[in-house]
């Protein structure tokens, strides 16, 4: 069965699709200001979010949906600047397992309290994109 859509879903498609390129926009000044890239700053979110012994080169590929191979030049470089460390998994010595530097700890919490602030303040709009797209 198809719905129709009406003129009030498109305009409300068209403004959630516009706010999410605004909060990208956002983020990716924010970072490029700490001299991360977009996708740096993503994997150091990926890897502090993880649970223990679960950040490794795989999950920031399938979370940043990334080829391996990009993924693991991704962190290869991540971790000539510093901002990572590999140590062998205890579970697996095929695998490495990743972390943050202090360094990159520091630059994490700043750009994350950030975010959420900018997420704090986005949330009525949001909602009420939300809300205009559940309406019939």
């Amino acid at each position: 069965m198809r719905s129709e859509l009406t003129d009030a879903d498109y305009a409300a498609l068209a403004d959630f699709r516009f706010s999410l390129r605004s909060f990208q926009a956002f983020s990716e000044g924010k970072a490029a200001a700490c001299g991360l890239t977009p996708q740096q700053h993503q994997a150091l979110l990926v890897i502090r979010a993880a649970p223990p012994g679960a950040a490794t080169v795989g999950r920031v590929a399938e979370r940043l949906i990334l080829k391996p191979h990009s993924a693991t030049g991704l962190i290869d470089r991540m971790e000539a600047l510093g901002l990572v460390q590999r140590q062998p998994s205890t579970l697996d010595k095929r695998r490495s397992v990743l972390s943050l530097t202090p360094e990159a700890h520091r630059t994490l919490e700043t750009l994350s309290a950030t975010h959420r602030e900018e997420i704090r303040r986005l949330r009525p709009m949001l909602v009420d994109l939300m809300q205009r797209l559940e309406t019939p």
